[in-house]
């Protein structure tokens, strides 16, 4: 059984792991389509009941086919998580950080995910946002439709820690109740951990994001577009390759590691697989292998924390 806690003081327990649905956006024919709304069943028929997604992910892709999945489970299934602010179209990147945009953003996304109520709203990477504007007028705007009723609860994303922290600090009390953070909690990178108290004593729900960080603590390799430098790829694949050598893939200890720390309340992961999701299901509720752990941390060496700007 996956273990489940409570995300801050919102009021949702959920799954130690939990299914990120980018990868959904990248699913552009009917066959692979199929298989990726069965991995989203799989998921919730596993016990995941945490699903977080965004319109920018495959420019609106993504959130189309959840929406397809979601028609057949049952709401109170699973808890839902969508972004605001990040955008795109016809393969160019948008970002629009505008109240205006942020409140039609909500109604445009509930309408293709076929809900009627967003469990948690999100302001998406806002590193590529004008922090006050995400202070004086995004929030604002996403909290007057938790107000409504129209979403249940209001957080941030960003792969820098920093810019979750000073967002934080400059709003009112309560106006954040979840941070998603991404890269900052896998085997290369603990970084997540000195922030853990900062957010707990705010009551704010922590969400981690990556365990294989976008690819770099796999077996299949960094692809070519990931922005970490040239010493950290290559720790990462020696890492890699001494876990292959003792028959133990680093997908599992990555996996093992990113859910072993229960104040942070869940992990994210994505696939359109339907049997990657049971493996890391399987993963996730076996312990850690210390002995393992250590030998990676050990090669990973000084590369550990060593990280990028997003892009």
């Amino acid at each position: 059984m996956l273990t489940y806690h409570e995300l801050g003081k919102t009021g949702m327990k959920v799954s130690s792991l939990s299914l990120g649905a980018s990868s959904l956006g990248g699913v552009f024919h009917d066959l692979k389509e199929q298989e990726g709304i069965k991995a989203v069943h799989t998921a919730v028929d596993a016990g995941i009941n945490f699903i977080d997604v965004s319109p920018y992910y495959g420019h609106y892709k993504a959130e189309t086919v959840l929406g397809k999945a979601l028609k057949e489970l049952p709401r109170e299934s699973y808890y839902l998580s969508t972004k605001v602010g990040r955008y795109g179209k016809d393969g160019v990147n948008t970002w629009d950080y505008s109240g205006k945009r942020a409140t039609e953003s909500v109604y445009e996304s509930m309408e293709r995910l076929h809900v009627d109520y967003i469990d948690l709203i999100n302001v998406h990477d806002i590193e590529f946002a004008d922090l006050h504007q995400v202070v004086n007028e995004t929030l604002p705007a996403l909290v007057e439709l938790r107000e409504k009723g129209i979403v249940g609860h209001v957080g941030i994303t960003d792969l820098q820690l920093e810019n979750l922290q000073w967002v934080v600090d400059h709003c009112p009390e309560g106006t954040i109740e979840t941070v998603l953070n991404f890269c900052h909690y896998c085997l290369c990178d603990d970084k997540l951990i000195d922030f853990l108290d900062y957010f707990e004593e705010r009551n704010i729900g922590i969400i981690n994001a990556s365990p294989l960080s976008m690819g770099l603590l796999s077996e299949r390799g960094v692809p070519n577009w990931h922005p970490a430098p040239a010493p950290l790829v290559d720790a990462c694949r020696k890492a890699m390759e001494h876990c292959k050598m003792k028959n133990y893939p680093i997908e599992q200890l990555a996996m093992q590691y990113a859910v072993s720390n229960p104040r942070i309340a869940t992990t994210l992961f994505s696939t359109t697989n339907p049997q990657n999701v049971l493996k890391n299901v399987a993963y996730a509720q076996e312990s850690v292998n210390e002995e393992l752990l250590n030998e990676v941390r050990a090669i990973i060496g000084e590369q550990m924390r060593v990280s990028w700007k997003n892009s």
